[in-house]
């Protein structure tokens, strides 16, 4: 029997329905979007504008404000890099968060050797941002905050109209990480007052290798310059080759989490309570961060006297989770999301993440619970 699969934050399995748009893109449909003087380059570029439409659909925005990429990590660095490899003499101060994914956290790091200041601000033992040290940090110097609109660990949300509304006041920029919530919860731009957002299309039941960026229309117009330069592609953000196969796979994603999330978050959000009413009869276990807000398909415990990797590789063969450590080896350092929010090595080691997602099952979750329930009693014996 195949594991059950919870690592949902980690990857998802494309939809068949998204295999289904991207398969004529291998052989029959395989032009070059940038040429266009035939038959083959047009259907291409004609895949590729649809797609844009699909995903900025899903955020609210408008087709020609999105930036296909690689992923998520680099539609990170070219937002934060980007951005800042243009501000002003004035504006060389960054703001974000000390849970954020490495993605962002190290382009920061690689912004203070060049000379940028960089606010890392802590969260409270929920994750959670304090809005009031956030206003204390922004100010006049300010060129970008950045914050994920839901931690990848722990789920927990951002409340992002107010974080824009403290960033704009100063004049910054708003940068969200939405690649978590984006599939399930997907944040609404422009209600939101976003400026610049990343997404992965491989979290959202679509394929790897493939993300986007969302640059907002301003007026200055935001300034961002490319980190990848040759041939000026993608409006001379970044150069390259698209990926059409892909594309047309991320915005078959976009489509469907946009037609189903709502009815999705609701189901996942009784599976994960399910789940953790079951893993709750043990004596000694916890859960890190709240329950709301937090992202309908995630839970995070830890479980006093056991350590998480063991836990995680006697589950293994049965039950497909993740540590709140950065890797699953046992010399791995602790989780920086939930040491940031004041638990101990040892609780952080003891933790482990549940992700759930489209494809998951009640039996699974039966079946996940009992597994985990007999292999703690197990190991503690």
């Amino acid at each position: 029997m195949n594991p059950i699969y919870l690592d949902s934050h980690a990857t998802t399995p494309v939809d068949p329905r998204v295999l289904d748009a991207m398969l004529p893109f291998f052989t029959e449909h395989f032009g070059n979007a940038a040429s266009r003087n035939h038959p083959f380059g047009w259907t291409a570029n004609k895949a590729v504008a649809q797609a844009r439409e699909q995903v900025g659909s899903l955020i609210g925005a408008r087709f020609r404000d999105l930036v296909f990429t690689s992923g998520a990590t680099e539609s990170n660095n070219l937002a934060i890099k980007g951005t800042a490899a243009r501000a002003p003499h004035d504006r060389r101060h960054i703001v974000t968060v000390s849970t954020e994914h490495r993605a962002v956290l190290d382009p920061c790091r690689a912004l203070e050797r060049d000379g940028f200041r960089v606010t890392y601000l802590e969260v409270d033992r929920e994750g959670r941002i304090d809005l009031d040290r956030l206003r204390g940090a922004v100010g006049s110097e300010t060129l970008l905050v950045s914050t994920m609109s839901a931690n990848n660990e722990i789920g927990v949300m951002h409340p992002l109209a107010e974080i824009a509304e403290i960033a704009h006041a100063q004049g910054a920029l708003l940068h969200c990480d939405a690649v978590q919530s984006a599939g399930l919860v997907p944040p609404n731009v422009k209600e939101l007052g976003v400026d610049l957002v990343s997404l992965s299309a491989h979290k959202m039941y679509g394929p790897k290798g493939v993300g986007a960026l969302y640059v907002a229309k301003r007026d200055p117009a935001i300034d961002l310059e490319a980190l990848i330069d040759g041939g000026g592609h993608e409006r001379g953000y970044r150069s390259g080759t698209l990926n059409v196969p892909a594309i047309v796979g991320f915005g078959k994603a976009a489509e469907l989490c946009g037609e189903s999330a709502d009815s999705d978050a609701v189901r996942l959000r009784a599976l994960r309570d399910r789940l953790w009413a079951a893993l709750s009869t043990l004596d000694g276990i916890h859960m890190n961060g709240p329950m709301e807000p937090r992202l309908p398909h995630n839970l995070n415990v830890r479980v006093d006297d056991v350590h998480g990797e063991s836990l995680l590789k006697a589950i293994a063969a049965d039950v497909a989770v993740s540590s709140g450590a950065a890797c699953a080896t046992a010399s791995a350092e602790p989780s920086h999301v939930l040491r940031a929010m004041g638990l101990s090595d040892e609780q952080a080691r003891a933790s482990i993440r549940f992700g759930l997602g489209r494809f998951t099952t009640e039996p699974e979750i039966d079946a996940a619970a009992e597994i985990v329930i007999k292999t703690v009693r197990h190991l503690r014996r």
